[in-house]
């Protein structure tokens, strides 16, 4: 071998040598940049109530595909106990460092109990002139703080409806549900049928008492927002429920049994007494269609809205959730961004389609303008008739308020205490517990 061949030879193992080493340099430095990728990829732990993974899968492999940077484990959590477990766990976390989720979902009326846990949010995702101009009024104003910031985002709207057997309907003549609360009495009586004892064996509606009801507090709140009762203080922090006006409320609704027997508290619960076909009228959220549904699927029945006070501005009663963001999540930016566009209307309508898979049919639509796409569903259509005069009040501790106009309902019927000693009792209650909740 001569000297330019020896040459050659070492010019090209040299030359080897250097892309052999720059081959494993890129390596390794491809390989540290896909580990810093990794690292820096943001985890949402999101909290559901209704919907299952097949319903919410599909949306978040569209959202993780357009963000990359983002994975989103979704957990369907249990209705039972919810409130109290999130109300720990976000607490908990503003103590010590537990984990906690970075979206949850809160009721309209817990606003004021959560307010303080929660982060507020940005303009930069929805404006309050946008937020308003998309969602029902009732949204803007369960889920504006005292402090003027939007803390949920509602992804629907749902609150109580007037079921109705049509068996029975036409039985009695009837074509169309009554719409003022004139017509809901007669309707009931005529329908109602007892027994030569004078027991009811056919009941025309389901109001009056609270043990055999199985939304009774929510109907009594009803007819105090109808009745333009002044439930709480600007502060969300005192209600007043011994008025003349909340009087009157309450002795409306027990006079189904007192008065009218169109009901009674030796009767199963209104769903039991419905799905035997032995019910004419109840009032519930859109929801237990999927029970009426499962437990009784040959039982026809309509949904429309709940009856108004004649010659008044109607009044329905909101009862929905929306998306929310601990104040100690480390992930704000990108929940509220994920939050922001699960409440687009392609996303909603995907939602809706996909739950309705599983069930009778999805969430009603919380966006003003998709009403329109459920104008000939059944189930959905009468929530949004009622949805833009929808109200609710901030109770914040939503249980024990619930349990104490029950109790006071109980009162009446059971114990035949005055009305306005039943409310003054649950006024002083609730009053101790917001007390003590609303620090």
């Amino acid at each position: 071998m001569n000297e330019n061949q020896k040459r050659l030879l070492l010019i090209g193992g040299g030359i080897l040598i250097v892309v052999i080493v720059g081959i494993v340099l890129f390596s390794l430095a491809g390989g540290k940049k896909d580990n810093n990728t990794q690292q820096t990829k943001t985890t949402l732990v999101y909290w559901g109530l209704w919907e299952p993974d097949s319903a919410m899968q599909s949306l978040i492999d569209k959202y993780e595909k357009q963000n990359t940077n983002v994975e989103i484990q979704y957990v369907q959590k249990p209705f039972t106990q919810y409130e109290a477990n999130l109300y720990t766990r976000i607490q908990q976390n503003t103590i010590d460092n537990t984990p906690i989720p970075d979206i949850v979902r809160v009721n309209n009326a817990w606003r004021s109990k959560f307010e303080s846990l929660l982060a507020p949010m940005p303009d930069s995702v929805m404006s309050a002139a946008t937020y308003s101009s998309t969602f029902y009024p009732t949204a803007l104003k369960d889920f504006t703080g005292s402090d003027g910031y939007i803390y949920a985002v509602p992804l629907e709207i749902d609150g109580l409806t007037l079921f109705y057997n049509k068996k029975l309907f036409n039985s009695a003549g009837y074509s169309e549900a009554p719409t003022d609360w004139d017509a809901f009495i007669e309707y009931a009586k005529k329908m109602t049928k007892k027994d030569t004892n004078g027991v009811i064996t056919q009941a025309g509606a389901a109001l009056g008492t609270s043990k055999n009801i199985k939304h009774s507090a929510d109907i009594l709140n009803l007819l105090f927002l109808q009745n333009a009762v002044d439930i709480i203080s600007a502060d969300g922090k005192t209600v007043t429920l011994s008025s003349t006006r909340a009087q009157s409320a309450l002795d409306f609704y027990t006079a189904f049994t007192t008065e009218h027997q169109t009901w009674s508290t030796d009767l199963a619960t209104d769903l039991e007494t419905f799905y035997s076909g032995k019910l004419a009228m109840m009032l519930a959220p859109s929801w237990r269609a999927f029970d009426i549904i499962n437990s009784a699927p040959n039982i026809e029945f309509g949904l429309a809205p709940v009856p108004q006070l004649p010659g008044n501005d109607p009044v329905n009663y909101a009862m929905y959730w929306g998306e929310a963001v601990p104040k100690t999540s480390p992930n704000q930016a990108e929940a509220w961004k994920f939050i922001k566009f699960l409440s687009e209307p392609e996303q909603m309508k995907e939602m809706f389609s996909n739950s309705s898979q599983v069930r009778a049919f999805g969430e009603p639509y919380s966006r003003k303008d998709l009403a329109s796409e459920m104008g000939s569903n059944p189930y959905v259509n009468p929530i949004l008739k009622m949805a833009s005069t929808m109200k609710a009040w901030q109770m914040g501790e939503q249980g024990y308020v619930e349990e104490s106009l029950r109790t006071a309902i109980n009162d009446v019927i059971a114990s035949d205490t005055p009305s306005d000693q039943a409310l003054r009792e649950a006024e002083e209650r609730i009053n101790l517990k917001l007390q003590e909740v609303l620090k």
